[in-house]
């Protein structure tokens, strides 16, 4: 990752309406784009392949944009920018005017090969380096052998006798004496240099055998350490494939389940499709699925564009020095953001039903949301605009090159208003199923408390309804909804929260306990089960009174939040109530009681 720009953050948690399963999430940021997206998988390896994949897609719009703001700089280009700014309006728009057509020339069906793992193990082996280790090794130089001065010949001695030494008996014995002693001097110099020569010559051979043998020592050292090297390496190697081959096994048997109708494996078959879908960059490209396999339903809660999120550049020129730009007018662009709504919409189900190869899916029914400010409140909010209910049969007949797209929504009895751009809210004509009997009517606590009230000797009833009245003040800010269940005195279900955030929300089980003693792992390892049971992404306790640590020890890592006497306070006050609580007094009521 470039210049450190891009930030991953993992997490993971227990989810699942029908079933239970844990769904991993991938939450990418780049930090100069500023552009974040979520990625959500059942499986963490795929959704590894596809952080990746779109970590490679940051990287390379980073690219050209360092690129082109480098034109930018530069005063003489500036004209080059205006025609460059313009060619890329004219692209964007065209772009969206074609998200339609885009999708017809593409084959959506999932090529699972390509979210195998088929990258080859890089690290070289180290048996490669070893003939240049060996080489490196310093070779030790056979000995320079010094030979033998030549040997004296006595020869060269014999006395060099005159006449007068012939004939003077004397003379001539002097002289052949001192004939003979040369010789013999000179014999025994050249003896000595050569035992020398010899002591010589014997000590730089012992000296070569010794380095030698270091060589050879050396050279074995290199080889054992290249072969421990080897050893690692191949086990590096060997664990590499075989995570590999795991990773692509579990590709081997997603596609089987997918094939034989499995209902999670369907979901995320389903979102591989959609993930896949290319849109421009400021689209929102988040979704909720539901899927039953009884009636072959495939449910999409759609978060589509908001108009701001559409093009609306027409045009850059360079006039005096200056660029300026020129957009589409306010009716062209509000025409502009009906059409893409009709055609995303079009377009998702194409894409659903295009690539169903197992025929696990009938209907398509979508529901798409638009999260923007409200301009008669400025507040922001979350309204279903479009809903459409589609069978596969009859809208795979229809030629999605020559439709009106919203001629065609209307035809499958689409729901919408006139002009989608008026944000107005209509009721989906199916959604994820939220329902739950034991919803009951709530009545407000928090009214009637003030600082005197004691929320530990409160009624245990009343309590109950004070905390769906506090998480209902936190989540209807980002239009959530917490509902009572009927009063049951067991500990289970207090409330159900419906946070609507495509990402990070989901149902949250919610219990409420006024205790006034610590409250015990027991208590925790319950509520999980119920956030099991009922198929919730989270669930959060309340107390008045405080956990032990085992409490604390078995909720973490889990989609638990433990609130105390302290926290409940603190969010009371957060939303401008005041209360207090008294554990000894509520105790001393109990016991007057």
């Amino acid at each position: 990752m470039k210049e450190n720009l891009i930030d991953i953050y993992y997490h993971s948690e227990d989810v699942g309406i029908r079933i239970d399963k844990i769904k991993y999430t991938a939450e990418v940021t780049h930090k100069g784009l500023k552009d974040y997206k979520v990625f959500t998988a059942y499986d963490e390896d795929i959704l590894e392949n596809k952080v990746q994949s779109h970590v490679a897609k940051l990287e390379e719009k980073w690219d050209k944009i360092v690129a082109k703001q480098n034109i930018v700089n530069h005063l003489v280009a500036s004209q080059k920018e205006a025609e460059i700014r313009t060619q890329e309006a004219i692209r964007s728009l065209n772009e969206v005017d074609n998200i339609l057509i885009h999708t017809l020339s593409i084959d959506d069906t999932i090529d699972w090969e390509t979210l195998k793992d088929k990258s080859k193990f890089k690290e070289p082996n180290p048996e490669i380096e070893l003939s240049k280790k060996i080489n490196a090794i310093f070779v030790p130089n056979p000995p320079s052998i010094e030979n033998h001065p030549a040997k004296p010949q006595e020869s060269d001695y014999q006395p060099k006798l005159s006449f007068l030494d012939k004939l003077i008996k004397y003379n001539k014995s002097k002289k052949i004496q001192q004939s003979k002693d040369s010789f013999d001097r000179a014999y025994m110099k050249w003896n000595d240099e050569c035992l020398q020569i010899n002591r010589q010559n014997e000590t730089r051979k012992k000296i070569y055998e010794q380095q030698i043998v270091e060589f050879e020592a050396s050279k074995d050292k290199v080889r054992k350490q290249v072969d421990d090297e080897v050893k690692a390496w191949q086990k590096s190697k060997t664990d590499f494939e075989f995570k590999q081959e795991k990773k692509n096994k579990k590709v081997d048997e997603l596609q089987a389940k997918y094939m034989s109708c499995d209902q999670s494996a369907v979901l995320e078959y389903c979102e591989l499709v959609l993930n896949n879908s290319q849109y421009p960059e400021s689209f929102p490209k988040s979704f909720e699925l539901d899927y039953n396999p009884e009636n072959k339903i495939l449910i999409i809660e759609y978060s589509l564009p908001t108009i701001e999120d559409l093009p609306s550049l027409n045009e850059v020129k360079f006039i005096k020095n200056e660029l300026k730009e020129y957009y589409i007018s306010d009716a062209q662009t509000q025409k502009m953001f009906d059409a893409t709504m009709y055609k995303i919409t079009l377009r998702t189900i194409h894409e659903i039903f295009e690539a169903d190869k197992a025929n696990a899916i009938d209907f398509v029914s979508f529901n798409g949301w638009v999260n923007a400010i409200n301009r008669a409140t400025g507040k922001r909010e979350n309204n279903c605009i479009l809903s459409i209910q589609a069978k596969k049969a009859e809208f795979i007949e229809i030629d999605l090159e020559h439709v009106d797209p919203k001629t065609c929504f209307k035809n499958f009895k689409g729901i919408g208003s006139s002009k989608l751009s008026g944000l107005t809210p209509i009721q989906p004509i199916l959604m994820i199923n939220r329902t739950d009997k034991r919803f009951i009517n709530h009545y407000e606590v928090a009214s009637g408390m003030d600082k005197s009230t004691n929320l530990a000797s409160m009624d245990w009833e009343d309590f109950e309804h004070l905390i769906r009245e506090v998480f209902a003040n936190e989540f209807n800010s980002n239009g959530g909804e917490v509902k009572v269940t009927q009063a049951s005195k067991d500990g289970g279900v207090d409330a159900i929260a419906f946070d609507p955030d495509p990402i990070r929300g989901g149902k949250i089980v919610i219990q409420a306990k006024r205790y006034t003693n610590t409250v015990g792992v027991a208590a925790v390892r319950d509520l999980f089960g119920t956030v099991m049971n009922e198929g919730a992404t989270k669930g959060i306790l309340v107390t008045t009174a405080d956990y032990g640590s085992d409490a604390y020890e078995f909720a973490k890592g889990k989609p638990l939040t433990l609130m105390n006497g302290a926290n409940l306070l603190y969010l009371l006050e957060k939303h401008g109530k005041k209360a207090r609580i008294d554990i000894k007094e509520a105790k001393r009521l109990q016991k007057e009681g």
